[in-house]
């Protein structure tokens, strides 16, 4: 409609004005705006029926005030060109589109759906990528039930864009193998860190990583927690617990808010820097309530800053939701809670990807 409305508009102006203020040659611009909003062959209509109603309108003029050749050729090139740009843009957001599935795949591949409830779990989470259009960046997560329990990690991989990407699927395939068969929680996070170790090996001796820079996997790490909960039908009222270096997890109940201790371990892939030992953190035994829900987050949320630099402060924010309403501490609602506070504690501007994730056990 508007480069219908904008030619019929030129044509009756110009019809209606004297002879000394001539705009027929304005029709000119009704196929670059259909370029700008329309496909290739409505473009095409319009220059088309611009170049008629220019010959039309301008042939009733008597001959001292016609626009003349000049402008024919202006319309008629100005059409051809308009049409030209026309099928390169729809060609662009073609592409645009099909890159946009190749992201969305990808991101369904690394953060796969997971059901709602699964193996015996709530759960919720939001994840915001940092770069909105690739989709999907270095965080992770993932739920796995297996016959020793049900696991779920949480994690964040040094760096942006493609290579953190492929670091974290290396991590979740490892991880989903690893949680469903091994009985031990440490024999998990062991088989992790060995997988880091190779990655990074194998990106170091590539030569370079997947956008064609050279390779930075000897200094690749990831920050992470890994989580089991026990199988159904045996005691409960506790989680294990290992910490890669990562934001200690916060536990939200009907008694407030609470963190769980800090991560005294070092991050997936420099276990070999603690000299001694396997470089592996210790398995904690911490409580959990069946009332109570594991939030945990990467540090697009604890390093959100607000116009005047200060960071987002997650902990007093939760506690003031959990005890003015005691059903934020649902998964679904812990989750919104967070995300709404950090962007509007930043204006929307996350300077790192972003996951939160919640996670209790069904009742």
């Amino acid at each position: 409609m508007p480069p219908l409305v904008l030619l019929v508009a030129i044509a009756v102006v110009d019809w209606n004005t004297s002879a000394e203020f001539r705009i027929i040659s304005w029709i000119v611009l009704v196929p670059g705006i259909a370029a700008a909003i329309c496909g290739v062959k409505a473009t095409a209509v319009f220059a088309v029926l611009g170049l008629i109603t220019y010959i039309e309108m301008d042939a009733v003029w008597p001959d001292e005030y016609q626009s003349g050749m000049p402008d024919f050729i202006l319309v008629a090139v100005g059409g051809a060109l308009a049409t030209l740009a026309c099928a390169v843009r729809i060609r662009g957001e073609r592409r645009m589109l099909h890159m946009r599935d190749v992201a969305d795949t990808t991101r369904r591949t690394v953060l796969r759906p997971l059901p709602s409830p699964w193996a015996g779990l709530d759960h919720a989470a939001v994840y915001l990528a940092a770069d909105s259009e690739a989709r999907v960046g270095g965080d992770f997560f993932d739920i796995q039930p297996g016959p020793h329990g049900t696991r779920v990690l949480v994690g964040d991989v040094q760096g942006k864009g493609l290579p953190a990407v492929e670091a974290a699927a290396a991590l979740l395939g490892t991880f989903r193998e690893s949680a469903y068969h091994e009985a031990s929680l440490a024999v998990v996070a062991e088989r992790l860190e060995v997988r880091m170790g190779r990655h990074r090996r194998y990106v170091t001796d590539l030569g370079e990583d997947l956008d064609g820079n050279p390779a930075r996997g000897v200094e690749r790490f990831a920050t992470g927690v890994l989580v089991a909960f026990p199988p159904p039908g045996s005691p409960g009222g506790h989680i294990e617990v290992v910490n890669f270096g990562h934001e200690p997890p916060l536990v939200a109940g009907p008694d407030g808010v609470r963190a769980l201790p800090p991560g005294d371990g070092l991050p997936l892939g420099l276990g070999a820097l603690a000299g001694t030992g396997s470089g592996i953190p210790p398995v904690r035994r911490v409580p959990l309530a069946p009332d109570e829900t594991l939030l945990l987050v990467t540090d697009g949320v604890t390093e959100a800053r607000d116009t005047d630099g200060v960071f987002f402060p997650l902990h007093e924010r939760l506690a003031l939701a959990v005890s003015t309403d005691p059903t934020a501490t649902h998964p679904r609602h812990l989750v919104e809670v967070v995300r709404d506070g950090t962007l509007r504690h930043s204006e929307g501007h996350l300077a790192d990807d972003t996951t939160i994730f919640a996670v209790r056990q069904v009742r």
